[in-house]
Order: structure tokens, then C-alpha cells, then sequence
């Protein structure tokens, strides 16, 4: 039996797999597991626009891919008891676009924007007097007999999420009154999210099989319920379908995924900066080369949780191994005798 473990620790969200996140996500706050912080003051922010019968102000939610942004979105007009219409923003490439999104929504509705530090500068600035003054200045013909239209708009809330807070402008930032970064969930959260996947699912396993999944699905909600689908799989091939802790140590060694979350892709990252450029720091590009990464790839899906997990450190200089990542991969690493030296 061969597993598909292509990229299957990668946080993005594949193809096809639309549908069966939004099987898994939850609708209510009482359902969404984890992120306690955010979730109560959000919690609060909504119970007060109710009362004041007005939406919830603009607000950014950022942090690594698969962590529950979309999700939240969610929760948030189902809490709010309004619509929510999605899209990103690569997706409004022009003026037009954007003017054909917000003159269809209706009072209160939430526009959420995923990727919105990829919008295009012109829809951008657009944008400002929409979230500010809910009007938008639209400039009708070309030359000497252009003039500009305003439209009132109904009052909205815009939903922003990304994983590069740093690309956002400083003038598109400011506009947001809510900012929420998600973190890294704890393995015990990861743990409940695998066990109401595993009921919605019907999935029988065990309390230690869930266990085993949420040690190694890397702190993210996204990476669990899809190791959760492959060990089903597994289960059901060979063995009576339950998921046991033996079925998933086989399984998720089938797939390479070890017991600290880290499949070849990381364990080569790690490996190519010891061996190759004896530890680092090595430069990102330098890096990129050599493992035959995007440079986006490599900031984007695999440093964040290498960092998290203490494996890897950024430098001014560049990337370097920590004494965490040799002991891990149980290289020795050379004192300053020159012998080798065993890091325990």
C-alpha cells in the first residue's frame, strides 16, 4: 500500500480539499477549539455590536497557514447572525472587480479577504474610503469628460487574513480596528480537534491513536485532520479500521512523518545546513539553492514550525541549526578540538 506523502505536512490548503474542511469547521464558538484569547474578545466585541444592532469593526487576522482564519470567519457571521461572501487578493485584480463585491452586499454583511496583502495598490486604495466612510469613489469615462461617482455602500465589515502581516501597508493596516494573530495550537487542542473529526467522520480510534496523530501534526488544525484521513485509510487497508496507536506509529511511518512533526522536507532543511554549510548561518537564497525550495516555501511552510519547535534560528546572517536539530537527527557536531563531540 503506498501513502500519498507528497507536501502532506504543508499547511496551504490543497486542491479539492475545500470540501471536506468545510465539513470539519466549526459553526459557533462553542464548537471552535483552541485560540481562547481570541476567541474572547471577539466574543465580546460581537456581544457589544449586537446590543449596539451595528456590525463588528474591520478586523485583521494573521499568522501561519492552516491555523483557522477562514474558519473564524465564519464563526464570526454565524455569531453575528449576518452573510459572509469570500474571496482574496490576487482574485480582485481590478477596480471593477472590487466595486461588483461591495455594491452586492447587503447591511452589515462581512466581506473576508484571504491573502489581502496580495491586493493590487489601485484596488487598494479603493478600498480606504469603503472601510472608513462605506463610499465608493468611482471614476466614469476617460479624459477631459471622466467624472468621479460616489456610491453609498451599506454598512459592512471586512475580514482580512494573512500570512504576511509584514507585506501589509501601513495605510491598509491602520484602517483595521480588530487585529488577531493565531497561534500554534497545543498538542492537548490539537488532540479535541482530532476526536470531533474523527466523530463527524465516524471514524472509530482510540484515545491514544488520537494522540499519536496530534503529537505529530505540527501544532496545526489543517495538518491533523488530513494526517487523520491518511491513517484512516491506513487503518482500513490494514487493519479493522479502528485507529489504534499501533495503526498510526505505522501509518504515519509510512508517511514519513516522525514523532516530532518533521517529514523529509524539514529533516533535509536541517540536514543540508549541518552537513553542507556546517551548521550555518547560511544565507536564504543560498539555502533555496541548495534544497531546491522556494525561497516563499521555505519563510512561508517550513520555518515557522522548525522555529517554534526550537530546530532552526534566524541570524542576521542567516539560517542556523540549533543543538535542538542535531540531537534530534542525532549528528554529532565538532567541538573546537576538532573532535567529534556528542550533543546530548
Amino acid at each position: 500500500m503506498k501513502l500519498d506523502k507528497d507536501h502532506i505536512l504543508d499547511s496551504e490548503e490543497f486542491e479539492g480539499e475545500e470540501k471536506f474542511e468545510e465539513t470539519l469547521r466549526p459553526k459557533k464558538f462553542s464548537e471552535y477549539i483552541g485560540q481562547n484569547q481570541v476567541k474572547n474578545n471577539l466574543k465580546i466585541t460581537i456581544e457589544a455590536a449586537k446590543k449596539r444592532k451595528e456590525p463588528i469593526d474591520h478586523a485583521l487576522l494573521y499568522g501561519p497557514p492552516g491555523l483557522g482564519k477562514t474558519t473564524l470567519s465564519n464563526v464570526i457571521a454565524n455569531e453575528m447572525g449576518v452573510s459572509v461572501k469570500a474571496t482574496s487578493g490576487p482574485a480582485i485584480e481590478r477596480a471593477g472587480d472590487l466595486a461588483s463585491i461591495l455594491t452586492n452586499l447587503q447591511e452589515n454583511d462581512i466581506l473576508f479577504i484571504d491573502e489581502i496583502h496580495r491586493l493590487n495598490t489601485v484596488v487598494e486604495e479603493i478600498l480606504y474610503p469603503a472601510m472608513e466612510d462605506f463610499v465608493l469613489d468611482i471614476i466614469i469615462g476617460k479624459g477631459p469628460s471622466a467624472r468621479s461617482v460616489r456610491l453609498e455602500l451599506p454598512k459592512f465589515t471586512i475580514i482580512g487574513a494573512t500570512t504576511r502581516m509584514g507585506l501589509l501597508s501601513s495605510p491598509l493596516r491602520d484602517r483595521f480596528g480588530l487585529v488577531h494573530r493565531l497561534e500554534f495550537y497545543e498538542p492537548e487542542d490539537i488532540k479535541k480537534i482530532i476526536k470531533r473529526s474523527s466523530n463527524i467522520l465516524k471514524i472509530k480510534m482510540d484515545e491514544n491513536g488520537a494522540e499519536e496523530i496530534a503529537k505529530r501534526a505540527r501544532k496545526t488544525p489543517r495538518i491533523a485532520n488530513r494526517l487523520l484521513k491518511r491513517v484512516r485509510d491506513f487503518a482500513e487497508v490494514r487493519g479493522s479500521g479502528e485507529i489504534t496507536l499501533d495503526i498510526a506509529k505505522s501509518a504515519l511511518e509510512m508517511l514519513e512523518v516522525d514523532e516530532m512533526g518533521l517529514d523529509n522536507t524539514d529533516r533535509n532543511l536541517l540536514e543540508t545546513i549541518i552537513h553542507k554549510f556546517k551548521g550555518g548561518p547560511v544565507g536564504l537564497n543560498t539555502l533555496a539553492a541548495a534544497t531546491n525550495e522556494e525561497i516563499d516555501t521555505i519563510e512561508e511552510v517550513y520555518e515557522p514550525y522548525l522555529i517554534q519547535m526550537g530546530f532552526l534560528e534566524r541570524t542576521p546572517r542567516g539560517r542556523k541549526a540549533t543543538s535542538h536539530a542535531y540531537e534530534h537527527l542525532k549528528v554529532t557536531k565538532k567541538g573546537l578540538s576538532g573532535k567529534q563531540e556528542k550533543l546530548l
